[in-house]
């Protein structure tokens, strides 16, 4: 970050130095003071009072002190860092604990070598004021929290973690398709989607369809990225058109696959009984995502928070992941999860086995039958007739 260029150090200032070189503290914070009076926007001045204040042992003036430097800028971390540290010599634990969560926000990338010992003991006292926190949240809200329904206590966790900092808020960040007053949520409650259970339920004969449309010699197995390398989406530069991450299509923007489809009978009907969207070109869409050995799918965003994902995990070796906003999840064979893809999410395949996974799409739950009928046709209609699906 860019800093504005302080003004040179006054006389008084320093005969300050000269005066601290000697141990004489109480004279050097005599002229610093006057020196801070005649040039208050120089931060260095400052710094060399609130550490002439501390070495006399007035904390409360040191705080003072540092409060000037951080008046010029209010970003600097070694100001910030000091004012922690000050916080902490006063007793004050619960703000110093805060002060240094601000401080390690602003720490300099790489940090300077003989910084290192303050920044371990700056992490190490933000932690403890986390664990702090986070205890004293709970024990707020276990009462209450009691009688919450599984997903709600989930909310409620991630409230708490949310005031804590220790997760961060996403929201839907769609490329194309924006529905204005849909519910922002990462993973979906499973009780609005009835039917995951016929689709767990139907695993084993899904992953049949699997093997033999894998095994099939005319199966289309393609890169689950497909773009023209002119077209302006920077999310995809590593894996477009890569064989790392590939899918087999049964249904493709709203057509049969029939090279593929016609290997998976029961997988079709499985997904005839599902509340899958049906928008011309665009939807529905069903296939299986095969993700190599060692590949990690980078964060990214979908086309369209009208509609949501589903995986239906088949193939999952040890140490596979997947991230939606702040929630990271292991896939287990046969759970199946509704996600958001337009919040940011990856995934990553760090084993040396084949990871597969089947994906479907299926309605927002907060759009109404009119609304989804609106959405249909607006999206029809959208491209003129040459869209791509979702």
């Amino acid at each position: 970050m860019a800093t504005t260029a302080q003004p040179p150090p006054s006389p008084a200032e320093l005969q300050a130095d000269q005066a601290a070189a000697r141990g004489d503290a109480a004279t050097a914070r005599r002229l610093l003071e006057d020196a801070s009076r005649t040039a208050p926007d120089r931060a260095e001045t400052w710094l060399k009072l609130s550490a002439m204040c501390r070495a006399s042992g007035d904390v409360p003036a040191a705080l003072d002190a540092i409060g000037g430097a951080l008046r010029i800028d209010p970003l600097a971390f070694v100001p910030l860092l000091m004012k922690a540290n000050l916080l902490d010599a006063a007793g004050r634990r619960a703000e110093a604990g805060e002060a240094y969560g601000n401080a390690l926000a602003q720490r300099p990338s790489p940090a300077p070598g003989h910084l290192s010992n303050a920044i371990a003991q700056a992490e190490a006292r933000h932690a403890e004021h986390l664990e702090a926190a986070a205890v004293r949240l709970a024990k707020a809200g276990a009462a209450t929290e009691a009688a919450l329904s599984g997903s709600e206590a989930r909310r409620a966790a991630r409230f708490r973690s949310n005031i804590l900092r220790t997760t961060r808020v996403f929201h839907s960040e769609p490329t194309h398709f924006h529905y204005p007053g849909l519910a922002e949520r990462e993973f979906h409650d499973r009780e609005d989607f009835p039917w995951l259970e016929t689709l767990e339920v139907a695993t084993d004969t899904i992953a049949a369809d699997f093997e033999r449309v894998m095994a099939a010699e005319r199966a289309e197995l393609v890169p689950y990225i497909q773009y023209p390398e002119d077209v302006p989406l920077r999310q995809w530069t590593a894996l477009n058109q890569s064989k790392a991450w590939t899918a087999i299509h049964l249904l493709q923007n709203g057509e049969r696959v029939e090279a593929n489809a016609r290997h998976c009978e029961a997988t079709m009907a499985v997904l005839a009984r599902l509340d899958q969207p049906d928008i011309a070109r665009r939807s529905p869409n069903a296939m299986f995502s095969l993700l190599a050995p060692g590949t990690h799918i980078p964060p990214h965003v979908g086309v369209s928070n009208a509609r949501l994902v589903c995986h239906l995990p088949l193939i999952v070796p040890d140490g596979c992941w997947f991230r939606a906003g702040a929630e990271r999840r292991a896939w287990k064979r046969g759970e199946a999860f509704v996600f958001d893809d337009t919040i940011e999410h990856e995934a990553m395949n760090p084993s040396q086995a084949l990871r597969v996974v089947f994906i479907i799409d299926t309605w927002h739950p907060g759009l109404s039958k009119g609304e989804r009928a609106a959405v249909r046709a607006i999206m029809e209609a959208s491209d003129g007739g040459e869209g791509e699906g979702i």
